[in-house]
């Protein structure tokens, strides 16, 4: 069963997102955009819907997560009875197709588990998993791949892939899942631990703009780290949220798909003038691409009231 939606926290790299919950399993992505088909759909049904579970082999005595500062690096330390270790979660805003996943031990010893039930058209369809010569593993549905890269040990249990290793005090293990077509060549490896120092810094490099504005600081660059990441980069569309079929209140029947873009909405959220107050710099990067979206759409005599992120109304 999956958890409370306030129990997730979302990360991303300005084409699609994730949800990680606060057990370290990652219950929804959809890829390659934010409206693609999910192969993690756990958010929706079951563990058999497809997740990904990082998290101690024993149930943790408590658990605390932040946001690296002015990143959308998530950070989930898990504290058990031998020690604590912490869950990295990130994915590439400069190599698209790459979620990361760095467990990082803190004190004493912890032993872990992960579960990997990767799962096209949400739910749907069970890939061909085979492991390749470097130990990849390659996990094929049609013209779909994921490419999971690590080197804790992992092995193949009733279409799912499991796996048990342990981290001391300054250890650290690394994952890295890659997304590509089937019918292209394998996504090439990436070190994780450079990815990390890659992303952060990009990450800090644009909150950054935003000046000192008192004891609301954080929270507003908080809040437009989270604009941007629900910003399709390639265009500027802003969509309402990562997630769909999820109903507004429990037992209610308007679950609809959010994962597209209000005209009215999204330009009330981001206006130019508000962003230019803000960063104290006119509208740049990808507020000035959705600035120009919106205007473009409504010189179109095929202007809706939504849209998709790339402008498309199917």
């Amino acid at each position: 069963m999956a958890l409370r939606i306030e129990d997730y926290a979302l990360i991303g790299d300005c084409r699609t997102a994730a949800l990680v919950g606060l057990d370290g399993s990652i219950d929804w992505l959809c890829w390659p955009r934010f409206d693609s088909p999910a192969c993690f759909a756990a958010l929706l049904g079951t563990p058999e819907s497809g997740r990904w579970l990082i998290a101690p082999a024993e149930t943790p005595l408590g658990v605390r997560r932040r946001y690296r500062p002015g990143t959308l690096v998530l950070e989930t330390e898990f504290e058990t009875a031998t020690g604590r270790a912490a869950v990295i979660d990130f994915m590439l805003t400069e190599q698209r197709g790459n979620l990361v996943r760095i467990v990082r031990g803190r004190t004493g010893r912890v032993d872990f588990r992960t579960e990997f039930v990767v799962r096209f058209n949400y739910g749907a369809t069970v890939p061909w998993v085979s492991r390749r010569d470097d130990g990849a593993l390659d996990a094929i549905a049609g013209p779909e791949r994921v490419v999971l890269r690590t080197p804790a040990p992992l092995y193949g249990v009733e279409l799912k892939t499991v796996g048990e290793f342990t981290v001391e005090a300054n250890e650290s293990v690394p994952f890295v899942l890659c997304y590509g077509p089937s019918f292209e060549a394998l996504p090439p490896a990436i070190d994780a631990f450079d990815a990390l120092e890659r992303t952060e810094a990009s990450w800090r490099e644009w909150s950054d703009r935003c000046p000192e504005v008192g004891p609301w600081t954080q929270a507003v660059k908080r809040s437009l780290i989270t604009l941007k990441a629900l910003t399709y980069a390639p265009s500027g569309g802003m969509v309402a949220a990562a997630t769909t079929s999820l109903p507004e209140r429990l037992g209610g029947v308007r679950n609809w798909d959010y994962r597209y873009c209000w005209l009215r909405d999204a330009t009330s959220r981001c206006s130019p003038s508000c962003i230019s107050d803000i960063t104290r710099k006119p509208a740049h990067g990808a507020i000035g691409s959705f600035v120009r979206w919106p205007a473009a759409r409504a010189r179109s005599r095929s202007c809706t009231a939504w849209a998709g992120s790339d402008g498309c109304r199917n």
